[in-house]
């Protein structure tokens, strides 16, 4: 019998060898390579690609180019595909849930006739599972934002830019005046909105190197193990965390709307500061260039953007505000990783019946209800 179909978009691997040769050995690989989104639609319809049950994408940088999956692309699938396994944290760029109530409960027998072990026993299963790689790019990230937390309190923005101005009285005013607008972090207390992996892994090291205080938010409260290994400090109400907090740190997913709303950031402690290692599209770009230039807020810190690739003009402008390109993640650590996770999502879900890292597990269930 023939091998499954998993379907590789983008390029070729360049780092986990041994673990694709694992792979090419239980499916029949196919390459979409770059394509543009009218040429892969072309394909879909045809079946140019056969029956997969599974897509691959191992790197950020390729394999995207038919842009955001909705249901013009989501609808084209065969009901033979199970799960896609994509690169990246953040996964606002693809619809989840419509990939969870995609085609009708499929028969795995596919897999079970084919040189494949997949478990007999294992039912049928609506919807295709997503799992996105935030847990290689975990340290990555979180290195970033401890960057940019230290930014917003030491303004090490306005130093570098006045250094690098080349002016005199450019780096004389730095020099002389930096030392009476800025704080250590030490004692201070950090909001974090969002304690998933990533959440948690700056929440360690803020604490530990730094001696903040841990405060976060999340739609559900962590178990006590996890509070105490950080000595974290929950609330239940966003706008409770953003009274509390000297500085607040988004790192929650994005979810189809703004978490920070101007009424929020009116509720922000005064003085406080704002750093985004998530999406740009969580925050109100607008609200936050009033509340810096009212004084609400004393400074920010951002990887991402509200209107990416461009970048608020006002925002950049402002020698108390750090900017970075949508790079917190971007390492070679991070990639190798990328590459190793999707495999390993796979490999585990036609192993076992279960993924690594489902991002959209929830309405997988309730599309078997």
């Amino acid at each position: 019998m023939s091998k499954p179909i998993v379907l590789h978009l983008g390029d070729d691997i360049k780092w986990n060898h041994e673990l694709y040769a694992t792979l090419q050995s239980k499916f029949t690989i196919v390459r979409s390579h770059s394509i543009s989104r009218s040429e892969f639609i072309a394909a879909l319809k045809s079946r140019r690609f056969g029956d997969f049950v599974a897509m691959y994408r191992p790197f950020w940088n390729t394999g995207g180019e038919m842009g955001n999956w909705d249901d013009e692309l989501i609808s084209l699938l065969p009901k033979s595909c199970k799960i896609y396994a994509s690169a990246g944290a953040g996964f606002d760029w693809v619809d989840t849930r419509r990939l969870a109530q995609s085609g009708t409960a499929f028969s795995l027998t596919i897999i079970n006739e084919a040189p494949y072990p997949f478990p007999t026993d294992t039912p049928a299963t609506p919807g295709i599972v997503y799992c996105n790689a935030a847990a290689a790019c975990t340290e990555s990230v979180a290195d970033a934002a401890i960057w940019l937390i230290l930014s917003t309190f030491r303004a090490f923005s306005w130093s570098s830019t006045a250094a690098r101005s080349l002016s005199v009285p450019r780096f004389q005013d730095a020099n002389r005046n930096i030392a009476a607008v800025t704080h250590n972090p030490n004692g201070y207390a950090l909001g974090i909105v969002g304690l998933g992996k990533i959440g948690y892994r700056i929440a360690q090291k803020a604490s530990v190197a730094f001696g903040m205080k841990i405060l976060y938010n999340d739609i559900r409260r962590m178990p006590t193990d996890i509070e105490e290994s950080i000595s974290a400090t929950f609330h239940e109400k966003l706008d409770d965390l953003l009274a509390a907090a000297d500085c607040t740190l988004v790192a929650t997913p994005f979810g189809g709307d703004k978490v920070l709303q101007a009424s929020n950031i009116a509720r922000m402690k005064k003085g406080s500061r704002l750093v985004n290692i998530a999406r740009g599209k969580l925050i109100d770009e607008d609200a936050l260039v009033a509340a810096l230039e009212s004084g609400q807020l004393v400074s920010a810190g951002l990887d991402v953007h509200y209107d990416e690739p461009r970048v608020n003009a006002k925002l950049a402008a402002m020698p108390n505000v750090e900017l970075l390109a949508h790079t917190a993640g971007a390492s070679v650590e991070s990639h190798i990783g990328f590459e190793r996770l999707g495999m390993e999502n796979i490999l585990g879900f036609f192993e076992t019946g279960k993924a690594v890292t489902p991002v959209n597990a929830q309405w997988i269930k309730e599309s078997k209800l």
